[in-house]
């Protein structure tokens, strides 16, 4: 059942287990919680979903390193297939669920799926970093009633449409979920999709409640997007390895502290600044500037988690705009970056 209060006592159980990296202790966990009366769903999501949702706030509080959260959410994803799920004499319908193409987290879509076929739904899961044309082909073959793509990262954005519009254009309505497209679906239906949902239980009331309704015609970007016109966010794309090599030259040259650096840190300064200018590509195609804000914000308290001021961040925002003259949009959205992080005490 939703909302069970025992749900919190078992996830407390599973994190010590997930924490320590021990399967074991993990796979009795579930076992015991299925055995002491919790029905699986409430098992999967407010369990197994719960401790997920922790490892990645321990992770970005720098509680956790790197190498932890993998063996975590390897173990979460293993004890998922513990889970008990009997054949129903008859299927709801047929649902594909995957990550869009280059969407490596795919933890939640693999709770989804799962949400799904304890409900009854004949469900292929294709897993993380799906190419479109791959997918259209396996929901053209398999006869899917609807798709279920799922992105945690706004960086996959552009991709996410690709795939929204290329699995409308053969009869398939598109659900789609995760922070990717907002955390109030924002971006879900800019780009068009045919129904959004928060979660994986929101997902599945809302496919029980009937079906999605058919896509409209087939269309391009361009229809959904009409200030990619400007052209701004396809150059800024094309050119982001130029503009990454070029602030991260620039701000060797300006600042002795940067210059001073070991490899390491310097290997962590671009791989920032990476992620800086694919943000704002993605901000810029659905032109969206608290897309971009609140990802500094979210690296900005990252960065403080472990002991390096967030202002850091603004001289690259200062040198991506030097190169970005032309570029009204992306000017502006840099602009309200440097805002965010000069706000903060």
């Amino acid at each position: 059942m939703p909302g069970d209060e025992r749900a919190a006592d078992w996830a407390d159980r599973l994190w010590a287990a997930a924490r320590t990296a021990d399967e074991y202790a993990a796979h009795d966990v579930i076992a015991d919680a299925l055995a002491a009366g919790l029905d699986a769903e409430t098992v999967l999501l407010e369990v197994i979903g719960a401790v997920q949702h922790k490892v990645g706030t321990e992770w970005a509080a720098n509680r956790m390193s790197v190498a932890d959260e993998h063996a975590a959410t390897a173990i979460n994803d293993r004890v998922v297939a513990a889970l008990p799920v009997s054949r129903p004499d008859t299927f709801l319908g047929r649902v594909t669920v995957a990550c869009v193409d280059k969407e490596w987290h795919a933890l939640p879509a693999r709770l989804l799926a799962e949400t799904l076929r304890l409900r009854g739904w004949e469900v292929r899961y294709l897993g993380a970093q799906v190419p479109t044309a791959h997918l259209v082909g396996q929901i053209h073959r398999t006869g899917a009633d609807t798709a279920c793509l799922s992105a945690a990262l706004s960086t996959r954005l552009p991709l996410a449409h690709a795939a929204i519009t290329a699995v409308q254009a053969i009869g398939t309505p598109v659900m789609v979920g995760g922070l990717g497209f907002g955390s109030d679906g924002r971006h879900a239906r800019r780009l068009g999709a045919d129904a959004w949902a928060p979660d994986a239980r929101a997902a599945a009331d809302r496919l029980a409640a009937g079906p999605l309704p058919r896509p409209r015609p087939p269309h391009q970007a361009i229809d959904d997007l009409p200030h990619l016109a400007d052209q701004e966010y396809t150059m800024v794309a094309q050119s982001s390895r130029d503009l990454v090599r070029e602030t991260f030259r620039r701000l060797l040259r300006r600042s002795p502290a940067v210059a001073e650096y070991d490899d390491a840190q310097r290997e962590r300064t671009a791989e920032d600044i990476a992620h800086i200018v694919d943000f704002l590509a993605a901000a810029l195609y659905v032109d969206d500037p608290d897309l971009f804000t609140g990802f500094l914000a979210w690296t900005a308290d990252v960065l403080t988690a472990r002991g390096v001021p967030a202002h850091s961040l603004v001289p690259g925002l200062d040198l991506l705009e030097e190169q970005l003259r032309d570029f009204p949009r992306a000017r502006r959205l840099l602009d309200a970056g440097r805002a965010t992080l000069t706000a903060r005490p």
